[in-house]
């Protein structure tokens, strides 16, 4: 991990990662979507995921994803944040809920 990045990832809490794609393929785009609430991510748009999650299950959203898009017309990106860069994005308009995705709610009463 990079310096100027420093996070701390004990075992069972995961990293902060961000899942985005663009798929032609309604059929594709639902399995992914299934996939990603699966792995624990959290949809934040109608095609960005974000979850705390561990290496291993982002490496698998990534197996899965080149298993089944067309990669002459899909794209797919997986990339983590640290929680220290995550603490200093800037929202507008209807953001997410952070806490929730950061796994720091522990219910929500809807």
């Amino acid at each position: 991990m990079p310096s100027y990045c420093p996070a701390v990832i004990k075992r069972g809490e995961g990293l902060l990662t961000w899942l985005i794609f663009d798929i032609t393929s309604n059929r594709v785009r639902r399995l992914l979507i299934k996939q990603a609430f699966k792995l624990g991510f959290y949809r934040v748009q109608k095609s960005v995921f974000l979850g705390k999650v561990e290496k291993s299950d982002a490496d698998t959203m990534k197996v899965y994803s080149e298993e089944i898009i067309d990669k002459n017309t899909d794209s797919v990106y997986i990339f983590p944040v640290c929680e220290e860069d995550f603490k200093k994005a800037r929202f507008v308009g209807q953001a997410f809920n952070k806490e929730l995705v950061c796994d720091e709610l522990r219910s929500l009463v809807i």
